[in-house]
């Protein structure tokens, strides 16, 4: 279980590095998103682990990666200067 903690700590450590280092200018600020990943990932393993129980130690790191790379996804911001438009239907309206 420990090692499992472990482990799932260091994906989301890097996956939110990455996506910091990928997208610099879509997340609202590094400490947040390098602190999310983590966060996110453990959460992940131990709802997967109180799920299956002991010795899925796979699946709970693949839950973990899920669980955190959908969390981070939630921080992400529209590209800037991609403003949203107005269509001339909803113009009308």
């Amino acid at each position: 279980m420990v090692l499992e903690a472990l482990g799932a700590v260091l994906i989301g450590f890097a996956l939110a590095l990455a996506a910091v280092r990928r997208l610099p200018d879509r997340f609202p600020s590094r400490p947040l998103t390098l602190s999310t990943g983590p966060a996110a990932a453990l959460l992940g393993a131990l709802l997967a682990h109180s799920i299956m129980g002991p010795g899925h130690p796979v699946q709970v790191l693949v839950a973990a990666l899920g669980l955190g790379a959908a969390l981070l996804s939630l921080l992400v911001r529209p590209a800037p200067g991609s403003g949203l438009r107005r269509s001339a239907v909803a113009g009308r309206c």
